[in-house]
């Protein structure tokens, strides 16, 4: 639960259990929030019959330990699993197997959730589905032209914007596939801080 991305509980953002923490270099600063990963055990011992694969969904970073080996604690080169997920490739017992993995889509039912921060307009953005990621996001207020947001952490965005009273919309642009989704009118206009509010659209 929780993580650098900022899901917070992983069954409520949609994500549950079948998760990973990403190294730094596909965490990318948060934009690799998101994605997904199939990834297949290899040449152990420990791979289960048939070399079986997963899909996973990346919630947290996991930095390496440099004076560790990758063997010996320095893992994270380039995923930490959850255990429910390494269970569906290995002998849990082994700690750390060899792996193959490429990016896949993204498969969510319905549509992306927001949630928000009450100091500033801090949105969550969960369940996003196609390449998974999000590179950039602006708010609509109803009142307001479109306000662009900055990246602030993980899987969050910022406007310094006082938007309460108003209904937000939002346009949020992948960092994969620069595919541009509108979610219309998604918080009514009295709308609360801490709430989840989900779109009817995502991405494919």
């Amino acid at each position: 639960m929780g993580g650098a991305c900022g899901y917070g509980n992983l069954f409520n953002s949609g994500y549950g259990l079948d998760t990973a923490a990403l190294s730094t270099t596909l965490f990318k600063d948060g934009y690799g929030c998101g994605q997904c990963f199939q990834i297949m055990c290899v040449q152990s011992q420990y791979c289960y019959y048939g070399n079986p694969s997963t899909v996973v969904t990346a919630t947290n970073l996991c930095p390496p330990n440099w004076y560790q080996d990758s063997n010996n604690g320095g893992w994270c080169k380039p995923f930490d699993m959850a255990k429910p997920a390494f269970m569906k490739l290995a002998n849990w017992k082994a700690g750390i197997i060899p792996v193959a993995y490429r990016r896949v889509p993204c498969k969510r039912s319905g549509g992306m959730s927001f949630q928000g921060n009450a100091y500033w307009l801090l949105i969550f953005v969960m369940n996003v589905g196609g390449a998974g990621d999000i590179k950039s996001m602006d708010v609509k207020g109803s009142r307001t032209n479109w306000i662009c947001m900055i990246h602030n952490w993980g899987g969050s965005y910022q406007a310094f914007s006082s938007l309460y009273g108003q209904s937000l919309s939002f346009r949020v642009t992948s960092y994969t596939t620069g595919q541009k989704v509108y979610a219309w009118n998604v918080a009514p206009s009295n709308w609360n801080a801490g709430m989840t509010y989900q779109s009817y659209t995502n991405f494919r």
